[in-house]
């Protein structure tokens, strides 16, 4: 049977799971609901159901919790469903949902029994009903309970005769039905639910996700600076369209990548990709029972924060060729020649937020809000030059920040001119690690003796003259997104936290080696000359 489900393209996504579904356990928990519970799990379709709980007021609230930040109401109707006064009062809080949003379905099952019986309440339900009120129960409930079956009985829904249709098929048209309108699942990025801020880089990569061809498996790469957004963008990405295709995986370099073994991450990936426990030993040597499940799966892949080029040159290939037309690859990088070494031809550099972007996501860390609150506007204009556009920066200035005082905030930001934040540091501090020691030397003398913007054609001449192979040098830098150059690319640049970066990996060294090896402060360079303390 063919519903028609209200389209939800303009909704925000604002729901934990897909599917809220409400039965009557004796009618249906061993055969019918374990049978479609599988075809949720098989098709990765979330679900809330209060199988097994102890029925009691602290579970009531957690109940009413699931109900709301659910987008689809399956509904099954047995003959015993008007029996249980929980499922009537599950029932009762579902169609006040739908009555108060839109884009809510409710979709009910009649499970062995007739509408018509529902909506009169007949039969089972007049019997369930005349015990309801012959109870202590209030008349007012029992209102309720029959407004909200003759209310779900209305509705379009699945009929379903036990002794004569097929189950099967059933089930399979209840998930063709909710498989195409998942998308709008909500994902939890914190536990204080802040909202993604759909910028222009995420709008840019859902636009190519758009155009993407079906006749071909679409490799997208996303590079830029450590901190800058790329796994973000990726896992909202990859939230809200993996959930249409047949299969999907998300692999972190912290995780499953950091194995040294491709066949280990090959095990992993086509594991999650065709649910089920795989032992690879050669990718080039796959049973072809396995190459031909990937060939009839469209699925949707992200690898994470890649670094070693192999992985790419090695996986991507593979990827292409074993996938089915139609899926999707995106990988995340912090070095531009990791993604270009495995042939990715679509590379999109993620770019500093803007201003009012950074606005706004800084007031959701620090005070909960779009904006600041009052008495603050200053200091966040502060707090956001000092990000300059950094999402990973204006997020842990902002929950360091919030709750505290004025005066707090200016102490805290005159402390950050003289000693960083670590864990933002931190995280810059992996891409200067992943440097040779003559690159090493090129960014601590960019970062020390030239200006937020210099000439590229005098650095060059400069470190050329130092002896540095000062060409393909910037060139790693650049690809590494620790510098960066105008659009005429006659300039090159530097962020702001990467050049404090670099003045406090100095000073960790000449601690460690007894010597400072730069002098950029005119402080410094006058205390070293007036007391004499040059080195070598």
């Amino acid at each position: 049977m063919a519903l028609s489900v209200a389209s939800s393209s303009s909704e925000p996504a604002t729901h934990r799971y897909h599917v809220f579904i409400s039965f009557r356990g004796e009618d249906t928990r061993k055969g019918f609901l374990s049978h479609l519970q599988a075809a949720f799990q098989e098709n990765q379709i979330t679900t809330f159901r209060d199988d097994g709980m102890e029925k009691g007021a602290p579970i009531w609230d957690e109940l009413v919790e699931a109900i709301t930040n659910s987008k689809f109401f399956l509904v099954i109707l047995s003959k015993n469903y008007a029996s249980s006064r929980w499922c009537l009062n599950e029932l009762v809080k579902i169609m006040e949902c739908k009555n108060k949003n839109e884009h809510v379905t409710v979709i009910p099952v009649f499970y062995g029994i007739q509408p018509t019986h529902i909506r009169n309440q007949t039969g089972t339900y007049h019997t369930a009903f005349t015990k309801h009120e012959g109870s202590s129960e209030d008349p007012c409930h029992v209102q309720q309970w029959r407004t909200a079956l003759t209310q779900a009985a209305d509705l379009s829904g699945f009929p379903f005769n036990e002794h004569r249709d097929d189950e099967a098929n059933l089930i399979s048209e209840i998930v063709k039905t909710i498989l195409p309108h998942r998308v709008n699942i909500k994902y939890y990025m914190d536990g204080r639910n802040i909202p993604f801020i759909c910028n222009r880089n995420y709008t840019h990569l859902e636009s190519l996700l758009m155009r993407r061809k079906l006749e071909e498996v679409v490799v997208i790469g996303i590079w830029g600076m450590g901190g800058i957004g790329k796994s973000t963008i990726a896992e909202r990405l990859f939230n809200k369209y993996s959930c249409v295709y047949e299969g999907s995986c998300f692999l972190s370099s912290s995780r499953e990548l950091a194995s040294p073994c491709l066949n280990n991450i090959c095990n992993i990936l086509l594991s999650q990709l065709l649910n089920q426990d795989l032992h690879i030993t050669n990718i080039e040597v796959l049973d072809s029972g396995i190459v031909r499940k990937l060939r009839q799966r469209r699925v949707f892949v992200v690898l994470d924060d890649v670094v070693d080029s192999p992985i790419v040159t090695d996986l991507v290939p593979f990827l292409r060729t074993c996938l089915r037309s139609g899926s999707i690859v995106i990988l995340t990088a912090r070095d531009r020649s990791v993604l270009t070494s495995g042939g990715v031809q679509q590379i999109h550099e993620i770019e500093r937020m803007s201003y009012g972007d950074s606005h706004e996501l800084l007031s959701h860390y620090a005070f909960s809000d779009s904006h600041p609150k009052q008495g603050y506007d200053e200091l966040t204009e502060r707090v956001i030059n000092y990000a300059s556009g950094i999402p990973l920066a204006l997020k842990i200035l902002g929950s360091f920040l919030r709750g505290k005082s004025a005066s707090e905030w200016d102490s805290a930001l005159k402390k950050l001119r003289k000693c960083p934040n670590k864990t933002i540091q931190q995280v810059l501090r992996l891409s200067y690690d992943g440097l040779d020691d003559e690159e090493k030397k090129i960014l601590l003398d960019i970062a020390c003796f030239f200006g937020d913007s210099c000439k590229r054609d005098s650095v060059i001449e400069i470190l050329n003259s130092c002896e540095f192979s000062a060409n393909i040098g910037i060139k790693n830098l650049l690809d590494k997104a620790l510098i960066s150059t105008t659009s005429d690319n006659n300039y090159i640049k530097i962020h702001g936290l990467i050049r404090k970066k670099c003045w406090e990996i100095v000073h960790e060294e000449a601690r460690r080696n007894g010597g400072q090896t730069r002098i950029w402060d005119t402080e410094e360079l006058c205390n070293v000359l007036e007391n004499k303390k040059v080195s070598d």
